[in-house]
């Protein structure tokens, strides 16, 4: 039995699909090899066996299964047209109902997605909408990655996409690393939470969830956790997704935002 073997074996048990993973194999083979060796076993045929009689290693290897790739403005043009339209008409509509606007971003990694919407709310909202606050939930499975985002300091290499003047604005450079500065870091709580098995309970303006439940996440587990997403939802909230992901086939009330493939509305009827 090789790695590949194993995930294709494994992964439906975790709530996980072989097709996500057959990008980013490497990564998590790597890791699996260095568990085998801790083990002291073997190869991979020993380590199946190993879990059939061991359920305290299945989360060891749910662990070695967390994809933790996250970088500012992933995806420049979907955050571009967060940052022109769905951020203010999301303030519009709190300010229209005197209430704060709440976002909430799921898979959130290192921090980069969540401190990516602040930045842009401070810089750019704030001053026309000053009598709304925003509120961020970003949440995550890793608790390695929730304390580098709890830090909020990165490599420049995580900057790349961000453009310079909010990189000048926004981060106090020191030695060779990039930390958010404290007005960004206010009103981001960063929760450690299985989105396989839990979701925030507050209703949302904005919810993104891209490069997990619709990448990794077996069908029938994306269709439950869109329907949780769809509750969390307030009318005329946003849905943002993954840039090569496809919203799970059930019925649901989400328009398409223009022509835009990853940014969905949910309808005002949907009350």
């Amino acid at each position: 039995m090789d790695c590949i073997a194993l995930l294709q074996w494994a992964l439906p048990q975790l709530g996980l699909q072989w097709s996500g993973f057959r990008k980013v194999q490497r990564q998590v083979c790597k890791r699996l090899k260095r568990r085998i060796t801790e083990l002291q076993l073997d190869n991979f045929a020993a380590y199946r066996a190993r879990l059939a009689v061991d359920a305290a290693e299945w989360i060891i290897l749910d662990q070695c299964c967390h994809i933790t790739i996250s970088r500012f403005f992933r995806d420049k043009n979907l955050f571009e047209t967060v940052r022109r339209r769905v951020l203010p008409e999301i303030a519009e509509r709190a300010k229209r109902e005197q209430r704060d606007a709440r976002i909430w971003s799921a898979g959130c990694a290192s921090g980069e997605e969540p401190y990516s919407l602040k930045i842009l709310w401070d810089l750019e909202i704030a001053d026309l909408f000053p009598e709304v606050s925003v509120s961020i939930i970003a949440t995550d499975i890793d608790n390695t990655m929730l304390a580098r985002a709890r830090e909020g300091c990165f490599k420049a290499t995580s900057l790349h996409d961000l453009p310079p003047h909010l990189v000048g604005q926004a981060f106090d450079h020191v030695g060779s690393l990039f930390c958010i500065r404290p007005r960004h870091r206010k009103a981001i709580d960063f929760r450690y939470q299985d989105l396989r098995l839990e979701t925030p309970t507050a209703v949302f303006d904005l919810i993104l969830c891209r490069y997990v439940a619709f990448t990794y996440f077996v069908p029938p587990l994306q269709n439950r956790i869109l329907t949780q997403i769809l509750d969390r939802l307030s009318p005329d909230g946003y849905v943002v997704v993954g840039a090569h992901e496809r919203i799970a086939a059930v019925e649901t009330p989400l328009l398409r935002l223009d022509d835009s493939l990853q940014i969905f509305r949910k309808s005002t009827s949907a009350r």
